[in-house]
């Protein structure tokens, strides 16, 4: 009896501690710490993934990890989880994978244990083929632990690389990331940042000003508006911690679970034949006129699916997730308002990026073109405009999702051929009849191939109306969509007010698409130009 009474009292003994070591591991870094975070206008880690998980949905691993440093003082300063919230959940009902950075203890750094928690997690779902979500919040490496925190960085990189193409990694960065903390999201798939709270940069403002004697502060050197802005690092930017939480829940609306699955499907109830009769007076009288792409995106897809990629970097380019009768589509756009469409640096950069995250989701791709040609000048030569320029075609060619391009208007040049042609491998292809297809424009090649005699004309308004006439023969005879669709470049030229129609009956066909390349000789991969 006595033995039994005993064994109860431990019993209760042992239940009592695994409640209060759950309560402790709950507060982090203390309830002043969890205030100060507060204050910041910052959620703490556990809030974080309150809010984005379906409620009740979280399961937690590692909870009650701790570091086993004992330099420099670490040893009088342990909390279970070791600065990271780390498990699994759910979304809208789909299982995903999450990673919750603590700043409220040791500033979120990143030591041994920290990493070996966030590693063991993407493991996980890399197993079982479910996204991973990272909430970043951290003042980076560890320097208590020294050559082990790096260590736990370099497997962290590792991971990204084998889960990049096979499972969704998306990485909110809600509090300070810098030096080798900033690679991690750089290796996934989509980055999204707070405005207020957030920055990202290699060097911090002291190493600059030291190195270089450039003063900057954070936000100047790597806040949100800069990587939405200048870098594209941004893939999308919120407000506040709720606002880039929702923005996640709605990325991952748009893409599979793995690179086995199809993305889902979503009832919109716009009907799929819906004909939008604006469409066919959208392209200005005038050739060098511009319009806005994002009109004619949001009339020919289901309305309000729009959900655009880097909006303020190289706004020449529009990409972004929308569906077509409910099925999840990427739309590549070229955006005549901004440098009339014209390809640079950086718009290829956005566009071949784009292609290949969409092409190993398997989502296809919808691809609107109005380009004029790359942009032209020594800044872009200089700056590599052929390499990167390159990437583009790479990217298209080496998709085997299905491939639906609409030429609207302009389409010359190489530009004509990167802009998913039939020449590198798209599946479906269709002008409106305000199309011109061209190695240039009409007036370029006009001043080339009758140069001679346009010089032989003295009287200035001869010369205009000759001019005219043959840039007029010129734009009837060659820069044509019948031309193009005489050859079969051009699988048929349609009303725009067809669009909608044409690409969701085309897309039907397509979804089954399965596409099996030969390598001969094997090879690992290609070498894409960067």
């Amino acid at each position: 009896m006595v033995d039994i009474l005993v064994s109860e009292k431990m019993r209760e003994t042992l239940y009592k501690k695994l409640e209060e070591s759950r309560k402790k591991a709950l507060l982090g870094g203390g309830p002043e710490a969890i205030e100060k975070q507060h204050q910041k206008g910052k959620m703490t880690a556990r809030e974080r993934i309150e809010y984005l998980l379906d409620n009740g949905t979280f399961t937690e691993i590692d909870m009650f990890v701790t570091h086993r440093s004992s330099e420099f003082g670490l040893d009088k300063k342990k909390a279970f989880g070791d600065g990271v919230v780390t498990g699994f959940g759910k979304i809208d009902g789909r299982k995903v994978f999450i990673v919750s950075q603590d700043f409220t203890f040791l500033g979120g750094s990143l030591g041994e244990m920290h990493a070996a928690k966030i590693v063991k997690t993407m493991q996980m779902a890399l197993s079982v083929g479910a996204p991973i979500v990272f909430l970043n919040d951290s003042g980076g490496a560890r320097i208590q632990e020294g050559v082990d925190s790096l260590k736990g960085y370099g497997d962290i990189f590792y991971m990204n690389v084998q889960a990049s193409g096979v499972i969704p990694q998306i990485a909110a960065i809600m509090g300070p990331t810098a030096g080798g903390a900033v690679y991690s999201p750089a290796l996934m798939d989509f980055i999204l940042m707070t405005r207020k709270t957030s920055f990202m940069f290699i060097t911090g403002p002291k190493v600059v000003k030291a190195a270089i004697g450039e003063e900057v502060d954070e936000f100047s050197l790597g806040g949100a508006e800069v990587h939405e802005t200048k870098s594209g690092v941004a893939s999308l930017v919120g407000e506040d911690d709720k606002e880039v939480l929702d923005l996640i829940k709605k990325l991952l609306g748009y893409l599979p679970s793995n690179n086995l699955q199809d993305p889902p499907y979503v009832e919109t109830g716009d009907p799929p034949e819906r004909e939008d009769r604006e469409l066919d007076s959208i392209i200005p009288d005038d050739p060098l006129k511009p319009y806005d792409v994002k009109e004619v995106i949001e009339r020919v897809f289901d309305r309000g699916s729009f959900l655009e990629i880097q909006p303020k970097w190289a706004p020449n380019a529009v990409v972004g997730f929308a569906r077509l009768g409910g099925h999840v589509v990427g739309v590549v756009a070229n955006q005549p308002a901004y440098l009339a469409g014209s390809l640079d640096i950086d718009s290829s950069d956005k566009i071949a990026r784009f292609v290949r995250t969409l092409d190993a989701f398997n989502i296809p791709i919808v691809t609107l073109v109005d380009v004029p040609g790359f942009l032209p000048g020594t800044v872009q030569e200089h700056g590599g405009i052929i390499r990167h320029g390159a990437k583009i075609l790479y990217a298209y060619s080496e998709a085997t999702v299905p491939k639906l391009t609409v030429i609207m208007r302009k389409a010359y040049g190489g530009a004509y051929i990167a802009m998913s042609s039939r020449h590198l491998g798209a599946d479906y292809v269709v002008a409106w009849p305000t199309a011109e297809i061209a190695v240039m424009g009409p007036e370029g090649a006009v001043e080339i191939l009758y140069r001679k005699q346009i010089a032989q004309i003295k009287d200035p308004e001869k010369r205009k109306k000759y001019i005219d006439e043959i840039v007029k023969e010129y734009r009837e005879k060659l820069a044509t969509p019948y031309m193009a669709a005489s050859r079969g470049y051009v699988d048929d030229i349609i009303f725009p007010r067809e669009t909608r129609r044409k690409l969701y009956r085309a897309l039907e066909v397509l979804r089954s698409k399965r596409e099996v390349r030969v390598r001969t000789p094997p090879k690992k991969h290609g070498n894409m130009p960067v």
